[in-house]
């Protein structure tokens, strides 16, 4: 009989398990939906990102920027753009209008990253 208890527990232990996973899986598979709807409605929304910013001119004027997921990742492509153009580049915590996962116009500046 302590066999088959032992067996039980095992087999619970493993669907509460595989519950746990598909429940973390889930999650993270609707935050991206959300952002694939909010993109191809073209719905807008304020808020605060990271982005990598060009900048062009003299005096320097915002030509492009990109949405990044965390300051690593910014400061990261930031050498990476500088190595290979004569831009000039800065990551900034930036209020934005995001699309999706894009920003499409920078509201204003917070901080410049180093």
């Amino acid at each position: 009989m302590g066999k088959i208890k032992i067996i039980f527990y095992l087999i619970l232990i493993f669907i509460v398990y595989k519950g746990y996973v598909a429940f973390k899986d889930f999650e993270i598979g609707v935050e991206d939906k959300v952002a694939q709807i909010e993109e191809k409605s073209d719905f807008e929304k304020e808020d605060e990102v990271i982005g990598l910013m060009m900048y062009l001119g003299d005096p320097l004027e915002l030509q492009e920027h990109l949405y990044t997921e965390s300051r690593s990742k910014c400061l990261e492509l930031k050498q990476i753009a500088e190595e290979s153009s004569f831009a000039y580049y800065e990551c900034a915590k930036v209020n934005a209008v995001l699309k999706g996962k894009k920003i499409v116009r920078i509201i204003n500046e917070i901080e410049v990253i180093q």
